[in-house]
């Protein structure tokens, strides 16, 4: 039987990241059609059977490239969760200021009072309170 599984998907595309994405909203969408919503029903169905026409499609180059596009897409929105977790872990510790002349944002530490603080990008000095 493993066999004829193998020689069956033998050159067809399987499953990657996208497909794995999609398999999650689909089950989400399931979930929520057992309140009462049916419109969730039929999201959940389209998705999956579009998860299967992917991973039984022979046009892998097209599959991949949807793929890559996801993928971009996902890298996007980690590396902002990223920032955001990063700047939320120090936010007890360290005040961010905007440099008035070109923008860039700066990192000082809290609870020192008035303290002058120069940029290192343009050289601009401003005085805050921290």
């Amino acid at each position: 039987m493993k066999e004829k599984l193998q020689r069956f998907m033998w050159g067809r595309y399987g499953n990657d990241r996208f497909n794995q994405f999609l398999m999650i909203v689909a089950l989400v969408c399931l979930a929520l059609s057992f309140f009462g919503l049916r419109i969730f029903y039929v999201l959940a169905l389209a998705l999956l059977v579009y998860v299967y026409y992917r991973m039984f499609s022979r046009n892998m180059s097209k599959r991949s490239a949807e793929n890559q596009w996801y993928l971009k897409k996902e890298m996007k929105v980690r590396s902002w969760w990223q920032r955001r977790k990063k700047l939320f872990a120090g936010h007890r510790d360290y005040k961010i200021f905007q440099c008035p002349k070109c923008g860039q944002k700066l990192r000082v530490p809290r609870h020192k009072g008035k303290i002058a603080i120069h940029c290192r990008k343009c050289g601009e000095e401003f005085i805050r309170k921290t």
